[in-house]
Order: structure tokens, then C-alpha cells, then sequence
């Protein structure tokens, strides 16, 4: 039986965490997990707490030699130019990121990603991408000093992030016209009619063009907004780079950008409680070394060879 190791995410505002003590009961093995100590303590949870549900709690460095590493966002960690020969568990993002994909070839890495896990065709974390919408949203327009139900809004896409970003856009009451890759088209030529345009896309990295250009700017209304939760640097929106919580908005030419890249963590109570759900479904699987086919649908990388086809055709782009 193998081991996982939860690490404490050092990601700049990252509160999230993969288990919470509550859902350990539906693990068979926790005597094979190991948490690095005060895992819980944003959450208000003692290492105590978790003792009492038979898991380990150590020192980072012990966390990090376990077989299994566990991290929401282990994509963004610091410490994989540590691991060899281990696996990662957590969201990946290396379709979009060469250096993370170098990273897992180098150090002969086994890479299970978040973003490709799905169960019946519905996204395994699918509730932590609602709620990106929902956060993107509240967190936007704060930092834009309006309310939704001043503004007239365009959304991009039809997915958990953008009917996440609609249900709370609705409660506040804005005017709300839906897009989505059908209709591109049509809403380049609408474009200049909205104050806020919310991009829920996920972009194909294969594509080269932009459904916002820079030069489209000066064709939307004077101090709008872009919302751009899918968060892709210069991918459906040109003049798209991420931001941070702590920075989450700059202006180019005039338009407000919101860029945030981990907008679920400013709720991570309630982000936790469904990523720990979830992942305490796939922790035997993993300690037993068994791929289900949802897991198997996620190994991106084995030992170091990639197997996701997008991965190897970024790399030849690049």
C-alpha cells in the first residue's frame, strides 16, 4: 500500500485543504495518510482532531516523502523540484504551463489532475468551480465599486465556473446574456453593449487567436469591467495576465481587468468542505493503487512520460 502526504500549500492567500477530519471516516487506510502539522488550523481544526480519525501528523519534510502528494494546488507548489519518482494529486494545469510539465518529466513524476477527473461526464470538483464564479463575482465588483444590479453583463461560457458566476449575478440583480463558443461571433459584435463581461471559458491552448483583442477595448463602453474567471494568460481575452488576490485588478486602456487565479480560496471554508468530500472518495483508490476510471481518465503523466496528447502538442508549439 502506498502513502499520501498532505502538505500546507505556502500559495500566496491559499486557506483550502484536500481533508478535513469529518470526512476521514469514509477512508478504510488512514493509518497511510500523513498531515503536515497545523494542516487544519485555518479551518479552526487542532492536529488532535485529526489524530482521533487515525491519520499522522509530522513535519513538512516527512509529508513530502510519502509516495502520494496530496495539494489543491500542487501546480503552483515550490517544492516539485523536490519530489522524484513520486505521485501528485491535485490540480495540475500542465496543458497550459511548459514549465510544470518539464518539472514532471524531469523528476520522473505520476500526475492525477483534478481538472481532468470526471465521474458520469459531471466534473468530480465541480462545486470548487461554481464557486469560482461566485467568488470572481462578489470579489470583482467589489473591487470595481458597483453593484450587478447597475450593470449589464455578457457571460462566456456555459459550465460549473459560469453558472456559478450567473446564480450569484442573478441574486444581485444584473441584466445577464449568456454566450458561449457557438456564439462568439455574435457577442464580438455585442461586445460594446455590456459594462461587464465575464470570461468562463476554458481555452483550448491550441488556439491562437483571442475572442477579446486589445484593440476591441476601445470598442466597449467607458469604465467597464472584464471579469476573467478562467483566468488564461493572453487565451480568450488578449490582454488577460493573472492576478493575486491581494492585487486582483489593473486597467488597460481604460478597462477594468479582474484576473484572480484562485478566487475559490477566498471562501475556502466552504471550498474545503467539497474538495474533502471528494477526495476522501478517491484516497483507497490511490493508497491501493487502483486506477478507476475516473482516476485513469486523470494520469496525465506516468514516471516521467507524458500521456495526455494535449501536453505533447503544447510542447511541440512551444
Amino acid at each position: 500500500m502506498k502513502t499520501i502526504g498532505f502538505p500546507i500549500s505556502t500559495k500566496e492567500n491559499e486557506f483550502r485543504r484536500a481533508i478535513l477530519p469529518q470526512h476521514l471516516s469514509k477512508i478504510v487506510n488512514t493509518g497511510q495518510i500523513y498531515l503536515e502539522t497545523g494542516y487544519g488550523a485555518p479551518l479552526g481544526y487542532s492536529d488532535e482532531d485529526y489524530r482521533q480519525s487515525g491519520v499522522h501528523v509530522v513535519s513538512r519534510e516527512e509529508v513530502l516523502s510519502k509516495d502520494i502528494i496530496c495539494d489543491p494546488k500542487i501546480g503552483d507548489a515550490t517544492y516539485l523540484n523536490q519530489l522524484h519518482e513520486q505521485t501528485i494529486f491535485g490540480w495540475v494545469h500542465a496543458v497550459q504551463n511548459r514549465h510544470i510539465a518539464d518539472m514532471l518529466i524531469e523528476q520522473k513524476l505520476t500526475a492525477y489532475a483534478w481538472e481532468d477527473m470526471y465521474y458520469q461526464n459531471r466534473h468530480v470538483f465541480w462545486r470548487n468551480n461554481e464557486i469560482a464564479g461566485e467568488a470572481a463575482i462578489m470579489h470583482a465588483y467589489l473591487h470595481h465599486g458597483i453593484f450587478p444590479y447597475n450593470t449589464k453583463v455578457a457571460v462566456l461560457g456555459r459550465g460549473n465556473s459560469a453558472r456559478g458566476a450567473v446564480k450569484t449575478l442573478n441574486y444581485m440583480g444584473a441584466d445577464i446574456t449568456v454566450y458561449d463558443r457557438k456564439t462568439e461571433t455574435l457577442f464580438r459584435e455585442e461586445l460594446g453593449e455590456y459594462d461587464v463581461i465575464v470570461n468562463a471559458i476554458l481555452w483550448d491552448s491550441s488556439r491562437t487567436d483571442h475572442i477579446i483583442y486589445r484593440a476591441d477595448l476601445s470598442r466597449m463602453k467607458k469604465g467597464a469591467m472584464i471579469i476573467d474567471i478562467s483566468c488564461d494568460r493572453a487565451g480568450a481575452i488578449e490582454t488577460s495576465i493573472p492576478t493575486t488576490i491581494e492585487s486582483p485588478m489593473y486597467q488597460v486602456d481604460g478597462i477594468a481587468h479582474y484576473v484572480c487565479d484562485h478566487t475559490p480560496s477566498l471562501f475556502y471554508k466552504t471550498t474545503s468542505e467539497a474538495i474533502s468530500e471528494m477526495v476522501a472518495a478517491y484516497c483507497d483508490a490511490l493508497i491501493c493503487s487502483i486506477d478507476s476510471p475516473t482516476l485513469l481518465a486523470a494520469k496525465i503523466v506516468e514516471d516521467g512520460v507524458i500521456l495526455d496528447e494535449r501536453i505533447n502538442r503544447y510542447q511541440h508549439r512551444k
